[in-house]
């Protein structure tokens, strides 16, 4: 079907121009493979530089999901589990490749999209012996599955809490960018880096062409890691591609700048939506939005605009997901916001 827009997701288009040029104009020089090249070992110092830690370890890999499923098989032993929240990326929307490698998901219920430190302290707590998993990992994402983002404040008291229950804290950063970028966000990258043991900085869904950075703080979890990589096929022979993308993405502030325009999209949206009159499913600041129409009408946006229907919220209602990227042009707010306005009067 043709669509006025697609708001299905983030990663439609293809790639923000200065990096497919930087990629063209490094086309025919000769690097080493593995992620040992030139390129990349530049885009590593980099990211040091901006998370302000000179000792992390920094590895690129493809996707988010590989992220993910290498990250906490790193981290745990085999009757080691995972404590995240039920709408977690990894619990829903990665065809359990986590539970793949032999580890539980621990889940506890969020509204909102966060985990808090008393839900922590209860898995732990109920989980007490040999005869259960034994909790070791806490996953979070920043941005949320469903829009929201950790308040400094929040992260530390969740990383306070791992660190008392000899925990890791390892944080999914898919929309890292949109979470940091959010006008209600007081958070760094310095600041990540100094609250959790292993973050990853999502560029897919961020202007790369693809592309996560693994971004190991703790010490305990850095040896070895290149052999985890290799063995889950994320140790790329062209590593340089990766390499380049995020030396293009964080050379100046263009990962920022293209995350802060997605959000300020989503918020134009948000605004006309309400301005109409319609609620929201959660509080989002970033670029994920999660308005509740009538079913009737959802049905004709359907028509014209792609994007996902999210839950039930009664009979006659549900709650749709619009996510808005760094190529979205304001002219496709305008029509979507117009439009919806021309359905609610007819």
């Amino acid at each position: 079907m043709k669509y006025k827009y697609s708001f299905f997701n983030d990663y439609s288009e293809g790639a923000h121009p200065d990096i497919l040029s930087a990629l063209q104009q490094t086309n025919l020089s000769q690097e080493t493979g593995y992620g040992e090249d030139s390129l990349s070992l530049h885009a590593v110092e980099l990211l040091k530089e901006k998370i302000g830690n000179p000792n992390a370890a920094v590895h690129f890999v493809s996707g988010g999901t590989q992220a993910n499923l290498i990250v906490l098989a790193s981290m745990l032993k085999p009757y080691e589990a995972v404590i995240a929240v039920s709408t977690g990326h990894i619990f829903v929307h990665e065809a359990g490749a986590i539970e793949a490698t032999g580890h539980k998901i621990c889940t506890v219920q969020s509204d909102d999209g966060k985990i808090h430190p008393e839900q922590i302290q209860i898995v732990v707590d109920q989980h007490s012996d040999e005869h259960m998993v034994k909790p070791r990992v806490v996953f979070i994402s920043q941005s949320t599955e469903v829009g929201t983002i950790y308040s400094k404040q929040e992260l530390q008291a969740i990383s306070d809490i791992c660190k008392q229950n000899n925990l890791y804290l390892y944080l999914d950063g898919a929309r890292l960018g949109s979470g940091l970028t959010s006008i209600r966000g007081d958070l760094t990258l310095a600041d990540m880096s100094s609250l959790v043991d292993i973050f990853y900085i999502g560029g897919t869904k961020n202007g790369a062409l693809m592309g996560e950075a693994i971004i190991i703080n703790n010490d305990q979890l850095k040896d070895n890691f290149r052999y985890h990589l290799k063995q889950r096929g994320a140790l790329l022979a062209k590593g340089r591609v990766l390499g380049i993308q995020f030396a293009e993405l964080f050379k100046e502030n263009l990962f920022f700048d293209l995350a802060k325009h997605a959000n300020e999209m989503a918020g134009k949206l948000t605004q006309g939506i309400k301005e109409q009159g319609f609620e929201f499913l959660t509080d989002s600041t970033t670029n994920q939005i999660f308005p509740i129409l009538p079913d009737v009408m959802i049905e004709k946006l359907k028509e014209m605009y792609g994007f996902y229907v999210w839950s039930k919220i009664d009979a006659d209602k549900s709650s749709i997901r619009l996510v808005t990227s760094w190529a979205t042009k304001e002219e496709a707010v305008t029509d979507f916001l117009a439009d919806l306005k021309m359905l609610a009067t007819q």
